[in-house]
């Protein structure tokens, strides 16, 4: 691979700790890979990007066992029929979308993208426990963005995988299909009881310590919408 195009790729990729962040473009939701997991999938328009970065980790596509979906639209979802061994786990508030290839549920037309039927490998409730790389991801079901928005939780490394729900600077909208402020606003409570040290979000950059304040500072000074 020549050095320019690695370099380039290489600006896609962040390591924190066990945990790989990929970040294709400015359309695709962020990427996370631990072990044998991944948590969402983008928009599937930046394979190239993906399969190159995956060989510079001496990594493929088929190494991957489950991709976790944390909600159903497009720009987290389009993507994740490429991981060919993979079994897709999604919440069952979300299914549909997958189930109908519901373009318009998944804001397709946004990312000028179409989604095609796909049935998904296991539905989630929240509650499960999911074993990825060294991690136990507990699911916990946040609506409001989404009906069937998840975010996962990592007790031990008090890590939040957060989804649409809450980024570094923002919260997530709830204005599009599906969306409900007040289901949002009780999510945002939900996570408000956990120990969160490290904030994963599903756009953006990671908040890598007192990840807690920053969902404090969100809630008090947030209308939602």
């Amino acid at each position: 691979m020549h050095n320019l195009k690695i370099e380039s790729v290489l600006s896609m990729l962040k390591r924190i700790g066990d945990i790989i962040l990929i970040q294709l473009s400015s359309s695709d939701s962020n990427i996370y890979l631990i072990g044998d997991t991944a948590i969402d999938s983008g928009t599937g328009f930046n394979f190239t990007r993906l399969r190159d970065i995956l060989r510079i980790l001496k990594r493929d596509l088929k190494d991957f066992r489950q991709v976790i979906l944390t909600h159903a639209h497009f720009d987290h979802i389009g993507g994740h029929g490429f991981f060919l061994e993979a079994k897709a786990s999604v919440h069952m508030d979300d299914a549909g979308v997958l189930e109908r290839g519901d373009s318009e549920a998944a804001i397709a037309d946004f990312f000028d993208g179409s989604l095609k039927a796909r049935k998904p490998d296991i539905l989630l409730k929240g509650g499960e426990k999911i074993k990825a790389g060294n991690m136990e991801l507990e699911v916990i079901h946040t609506p409001g963005h989404t009906p069937g928005s998840i975010c996962l939780y990592d007790a031990k490394s008090a890590t939040l995988f957060s989804g649409d729900i809450i980024f570094a600077n923002s919260v997530g909208r709830t204005d599009t299909p599906g969306g409900d402020a007040n289901a949002f606003a009780a999510s945002m409570e939900k996570l408000r009881k956990l120990k969160i040290e490290r904030l994963l979000p599903g756009h953006g950059d990671p908040v890598l310590s007192g990840a807690k304040k920053v969902l404090e500072a969100k809630l008090e000074e947030t209308e939602y919408m």
